[in-house]
């Protein structure tokens, strides 16, 4: 299913660094997507006017030369147009709107400048809502399949042709499959780190990094492969930074 998101802001270097933030998130998230830009509520308006379908809006609250603001385009959307199942986003530089926004239903309301983690946390808030991107693990134990909630899963370790979900409290999961293809299917847009042929770590779970190892909350230390060094640095420096640690 393609993800069709809206920015309406008359700012074009907010309309810019935010569209080039939603690419980058929906594409590491492997959400097939497309963008468009407005910087006129009326040309917004027009275009959903002519049936033209939006998942989720970006909507800046006031324009500098449109003669209705963010407000009054979220009411058409919602009165007007009847679309109800849009996610609307306000973003705005003043923190005064909360009140004047409630009839309308936001998904949320954003300060600028915005911030790239802020922004990943709305768009998987409407992904999760709208079922584009489940929170579950699925695996497969002969012909029963089975879930787990990913934030459950500590770290998942190969061995030979077998895969084990260690999981919190200190449960185990055994199941058939490859890594690689697990990782590559269900835990890489999850902030997991694939630091050998046969571990993936939650992130979540991570204490530290140190030079050939990584060492969890749980007090386990697992090895880093050679080859994969520099790749999970720079994978757990960009998780950190997109998450504002850092």
């Amino acid at each position: 299913m393609m993800l069709q998101v809206a920015i309406c802001d008359d700012e074009k270097q907010i309309c810019r660094e935010l569209e080039t933030a939603l690419v980058k998130i929906l594409g590491r998230l492997d959400i097939e997507h497309e963008v468009e830009v407005y910087h006129l509520g009326e040309t917004l308006c027009a275009k959903l006017e002519n049936s033209v379908h939006y998942d989720l809006i970006f909507l800046d609250i006031e324009f500098s030369k449109s003669e209705i603001n963010g407000v009054e385009v979220g009411k058409r959307i919602r009165d007007i147009f009847d679309l109800q199942a849009v996610s609307i986003v306000y973003i705005s530089w003043e923190k005064d709107y909360s009140m004047q926004l409630h009839e309308t239903r936001p998904l949320n309301f954003l300060i600028k400048p915005l911030k790239d983690d802020v922004i990943e946390q709305v768009v998987k808030k409407h992904l999760k809502l709208s079922g584009l991107l489940a929170d579950d693990f699925v695996y497969k134990i002969q012909q029963d399949s089975f879930r787990v909630k990913v934030k459950d899963i500590i770290y998942l370790e190969s061995t030979k042709r077998k895969l084990i979900l260690h999981l919190s409290g200190g449960r185990k999961e055994v199941f058939y499959g490859t890594l690689k293809d697990v990782y590559q299917e269900q835990l890489q847009k999850f902030d997991f780190l694939l630091i050998h042929v046969s571990y993936a770590v939650n992130y979540s779970y991570v204490s530290a990094l140190l030079r050939n190892t990584l060492i969890l909350t749980t007090g386990e230390t697992l090895p880093i492969s050679k080859h994969k060094k520099n790749e999970v640095e720079e994978a757990y420096f960009d998780i950190l930074e997109r998450q504002g640690v850092i």
